[in-house]
């Protein structure tokens, strides 16, 4: 077992990372030690991710102990780069954290000089300089390359800046010069942020935290409506909200909600997050209250204009998109279903049931009735009003050949005779995906005795299939 980290007091009794526990007692009898935790680690360094959302979006992980922030456009709001650094530095400090920071043009220079030199920010006229007397781990290059290095005498980012490159490259890899060029501002370095980024967003900071909820709804209302002037803007209307709620702790919440329609209205899109918080009550812990409510548009769709219904309100249509809308924040989108047609002739391939927060009730989809027996051609294709997810076997018996329905039937343990019968309505298989040897399916509409209708296949022909098999699809009435 060895030390992973160390506090101020380990450090200063001269034990080092990498050392091992027993050499550490020895040399520190009263030292505590406490088993390494790499997810909590890990959680508690999204947590502060997560913090850091207040000075920018764009938030990645470096490491396990380092984030990278890129705040282009964003550090005049919070009165230059120095003093967005210095507000950083100075709360996290205020949390309990040892930490230091560097601002710079090149990622890789930040995370140099933070982890192996001072705070502050870096002109782009004095990148060398300050990289010149920094170790080579600095350059975020492994440790055998490290010890390589320092073995033929080169141990500092100087050494490097003043070799010659093709020697370097030979001898130590492309990775190294790929290093050195990003930390100089030679070569670009993206940063992937852990979260997605989204299309519009509005936020209002507080003088004095929130607590209420009444507070939290009757603000979120008033930051959608500054988001209303850009949607217009766009034509678009939003899809799917965040609604991100900091804590004055530095707990962040964040509660997604969704609309059937494209929103645009504040006390619409508020009321959305009523549901949603109701929902959540329990594990909204509000604390000593909220100083930052930001709501993000994570997506929009086109806002259309056109006349609902005869009388111009779509009072109809609104009310459907209020009730999926309330129902789904509440209870999860996953609870309301609808179906949306396929480009299918197989049944259960033809029809999907999708989320119907995630389906537009401006244009529903109607799909075909089942007609009475006898009414209606084979080639309107009626279908059942409950279509099994997947066909359940049954025995037929007396069947009428070569292309004829059951008589009698066995399913779920119960015999039925047929009174009428309709079909067959033949689907050949999709050979592109069932292959040239599927079977063909006869479909017959069955109605029993006791009233009870049908839609049950022959699996293969009788001139393809010595003994085809039966399936009940789907129920009628």
């Amino acid at each position: 077992m060895r030390l992973t980290a160390l506090d101020e007091n380990a450090q200063a009794a001269g034990l080092k990372r990498g050392q091992g526990l027993a050499e550490a007692r020895a040399i520190c009898p009263g030292l505590v030690a406490i088993d390494e935790d790499s997810a909590a680690d890990r959680r508690f360094l999204e947590a502060l991710a997560d913090w850091c959302d207040r000075y920018t979006p764009l938030v990645a992980l470096e490491g396990q102990d380092g984030l990278f922030l890129d705040i282009t456009g964003s550090a005049h709001l919070f009165g230059g780069e120095a003093a967005l650094l210095s507000d950083v530095l100075h709360r996290m400090t205020g949390l309990g954290l040892a930490v230091r920071g560097a601002v710079s043009s090149t990622p890789g220079l930040s995370s140099a000089v933070a982890r192996f030199g001072e705070s502050r920010v870096i002109a782009d006229s004095e990148i060398e300089a300050v990289l010149a007397p920094l170790p080579i781990a600095a350059l975020r290059v492994g440790a055998d390359v490290v010890q390589a290095l320092a073995k033929v005498g080169l141990k500092q980012v100087g050494d490097l800046l003043e070799a010659p490159r093709a020697p370097l490259a030979r001898r130590f890899g492309p990775h190294l010069l790929l290093r050195l060029d990003q930390a100089t501002g030679l070569d670009e370095e993206a940063i992937s942020p852990r979260l997605p980024v989204a299309s519009l967003s509005a936020e209002r900071r507080l003088a004095e935290p929130i607590q209420s909820e009444e507070d939290i709804l009757s603000l979120a209302g008033q930051v959608a409506e500054a988001l209303k002037p850009s949607l217009e803007a766009r034509a678009a209307g939003g899809r799917m909200f965040e609604l991100v709620l900091f804590r004055v702790d530095g707990k962040v919440f964040r509660l997604t909600a969704g609309a059937s329609r494209p929103l645009r209205d504040g006390p619409r899109i508020a009321r959305l997050f009523a549901e949603r918080l109701t929902g959540v009550h329990d594990e909204l812990d509000v604390g000593f209250g909220f100083e930052i409510l930001r709501l993000n548009v994570l997506s929009h769709d086109a806002f259309d204009h056109a006349q609902g219904d005869f009388d111009g309100d779509g009072s109809r249509q609104q009310s459907l998109a209020d009730f999926i809308d309330q129902v789904s924040a509440r209870l999860g989108p996953e609870c309301l279903k609808t179906y949306q047609l396929r480009e299918s002739h197989i049944p259960e391939r033809a029809v999907v049931a999708i989320e119907a927060l995630h389906h537009s009730v401006s244009k529903p989809q109607r799909l075909p009735e089942a007609a009475p027996l006898g009414t209606a051609s084979s080639a309107e294709k009626e279908r059942p009003l409950r279509l099994f997810a997947h066909p359940e076997p049954l025995e037929a018996f007396a069947v009428e050949v070569p292309d004829g329905p059951p008589i009698r039937f066995r399913w779920r343990r119960l015999t039925h005779q047929v009174r009428r019968a309709e079909g067959p309505e033949r689907l050949a298989a999709e050979w592109w995906l069932d292959g040239e040897g599927a079977p063909t399916r006869d479909y017959f509409r069955l109605e029993a005795d006791n009233g009870q209708r049908f839609w049950v296949y022959r699996q293969g022909l009788y001139d393809q299939v010595a003994n085809p098999r039966w399936f009940m699809h789907g129920i009628f009435a």
